[in-house]
């Protein structure tokens, strides 16, 4: 384990982990259960690096029942889920809290949102430089590299670096100077 980053502390049976037990991925994601046989296997729970949980019955290392708690509290549901839908756009902070003041945008579900590297997007559960193609995490640790689908997505949707206000001031944002320029040619 130690040659892939992982890392195991619990009780085990001829030498694989069995019983109860917190095993440590390389990305700090860390399941915390029960195991069989070198697997996950019974009640367990995934918790992210960012906060968020899955919480999972197992069977033989996939998950066969389970609930997702993203980091602010908010519970994805498969039926019924009436979050950032199309006639309700509130981030989940904005529905539990309230909006906040006039006069102060919320870009992320977190205020205020996290600075973005020159060049970079925020991908939710990290930074993405287009050029090297890699995700890494807000403190700057590795997460992933990404594939050709995910690239087109977070280039296409996710808040970039550039589109951010100079110095916090929203008159100096690319929208406004794009609005102000617009009026001259008219």
């Amino acid at each position: 384990m130690e040659l892939i980053g992982s890392s195991y502390k619990g009780s085990t049976k001829n030498g694989r982990m069995d019983g109860e037990g917190e095993y440590s991925f390389p990305t700090d994601t860390k399941y915390v259960g029960e195991m069989k046989d070198g697997m996950f296997h019974g009640k367990g729970v995934l918790f992210f690096p960012n906060g968020s949980k899955y919480e999972a019955t197992w069977e033989n290392g996939v998950a066969k029942q389970g609930s997702f708690t993203f980091a602010d509290g908010l519970q994805y549901q498969d039926n019924n889920w009436d979050y950032c839908k199309a006639y309700d756009r509130r981030f989940h902070s904005e529905r539990c809290n309230g909006f906040r003041p006039p006069g102060e945008t919320q870009l992320t579900n977190v205020h205020p949102p996290p600075s973005i590297p020159d060049g970079c997007y925020d991908c939710a559960d990290g930074f993405y430089d287009p050029n090297s193609r890699v995700v890494t995490s807000y403190t700057g640790r590795f997460l992933r590299n990404t594939d050709d689908s995910e690239h087109e997505w977070i280039v296409r949707t996710c808040r970039k670096a550039w589109d951010e206000p100079a110095d916090g001031d929203p008159q100096n944002s690319f929208a406004t100077r794009s609005e102000e320029n617009s009026k001259i040619v008219s």
